[in-house]
């Protein structure tokens, strides 16, 4: 087993037993190699490691936010690794449009009964994305990186930690997606205002419990950027 390893199935099973939680500090790196017996120098590589894979938060100085604490934030792992294989070509944009399709579509359409509630806080979080959007002279960038934010806020509908944790992942390469496609595009100003009239039929949708609705408007406005932008 490799020294990150080792120490993530340590941290795993403490987890697991209840005796850490997420936002608890880690014993020192002295204590972690003699509860492991292995060197101080191969903890420091794991820890190095683990804070890469978004599993741990490292800083210095005094306090309680300084030293080695659990944060459990898959997602940064998770984007790490699906972006290098956009990079490579590995994973196409069409891979990208369908695992939206089958994740957004999903999470919609199991909303939670709580989310129900027009005020619930992951629809007002979706509604000040959208107001965001609507600023004048918003560039292409900003705008998709935002359009890409509020489809994540749209995934929590579920309450599937799962679910959000690979939408929130996938953001970066969502946004790097819709950004390439625009550059097909003749006229952006007809078509951000056709996403932002969509975003908000949606919206109105899942905030007040039709489910199915928004899912069928969601999957036509992910189909119909994406057939905009074939080019």
């Amino acid at each position: 087993m490799k020294a990150h390893e080792l120490v993530m199935q340590w941290v795993t099973d403490e987890l697991s037993a209840g005796r850490l939680n997420i936002g608890d500090h880690l014993p020192s790196e002295r204590s972690l190699a003699e509860t492991l017996e292995v060197s101080r120098g191969t903890i420091r590589e794991a820890l190095r490691v683990l804070e890469a894979l978004g599993s741990i938060r490292s800083s210095t100085g005094s306090g309680p936010q300084s030293g080695t604490v659990i944060t459990a934030a898959p997602e940064q792992a998770l984007s790490l690794a699906l972006n290098l294989q956009l990079a490579t070509s590995q994973v196409e944009h069409h891979h990208v449009f369908e695992m939206r399709l089958l994740l957004e579509d999903w999470a919609v359409r199991n909303s939670e009964p709580e989310h129900a509630d027009p005020e619930h806080p992951d629809w007002m979080k979706a509604e000040t994305l959208l107001d965001m959007m609507d600023q004048p002279g918003l560039s292409v960038i900003d705008f998709l990186n935002l359009d890409a934010q509020f489809h994540v806020a749209l995934s929590k509908a579920a309450n599937n930690p799962l679910a959000s944790t690979l939408m929130d992942a996938m953001r970066t390469a969502i946004e790097g997606h819709t950004v390439e496609r625009a550059k097909a595009l003749p006229d952006w100003e007809a078509t951000s205002a056709r996403l932002r009239s969509e975003h908000r039929a949606i919206l109105e949708a899942a905030r007040h419990g039709r489910a199915d609705a928004a899912a069928d408007l969601l999957k036509e406005h992910i189909s119909g950027y994406y057939a905009e932008t074939a080019g």
